[in-house]
């Protein structure tokens, strides 16, 4: 990689770093919600694919089904989540949000889309017309790296 693009990721990166202090000063449920790293992780893996065994969130999180039954049953009393069967095969018990872990999970996504949002509205149309192509980029190039 040349001088220039190596410059021009690290200041990126750096931006990106700066943005994300700034909105971590803002009241956000990602820093008031009384949750572990470890438990929020399992709250968005489980909102990303819907539902999750314990091996599943075990595997993601590098971590013993023994822990994971124990992060499990802390959501499962902040009533974040829920455990069910699964109805393909009855030996395996599916962890599932309930209407608040859901909830909690959207005002997460909600309040850092809508501090980008404000951000945006300050921008002219013409850079926002670049950072529309910008990010569509970056998303395209994403979904080839990491699938969908």
């Amino acid at each position: 990689m040349n001088d220039e693009r190596e410059d021009l990721i690290q200041r990126i990166t750096e931006t990106q770093r700066g943005l994300g202090r700034v909105f971590a000063q803002h009241k956000s449920p990602l820093f008031t919600s009384n949750l572990t790293m470890r438990q929020l992780k399992v709250i968005m893996l489980v909102a990303v694919n819907g539902s999750a065994t314990g091996q599943d969130l075990a595997h993601h999180l590098g971590v013993a089904l023994a822990t994971v039954t124990g992060l499990v049953d802390r959501l499962v009393a902040h009533g974040l989540v829920s455990r069910h069967e699964d109805p393909h095969d009855r030996r395996v018990r599916r962890v599932e949000l309930t209407d608040a872990g859901a909830k909690l999970v959207e005002e997460i996504n909600n309040t850092g889309l809508q501090q980008y949002r404000r951000i945006m509205e300050h921008l002219d149309t013409e850079t926002l017309r670049c950072l529309d192509h910008v990010t569509t980029r970056l998303r395209q190039v994403a979904d080839k790296l990491y699938g969908d």
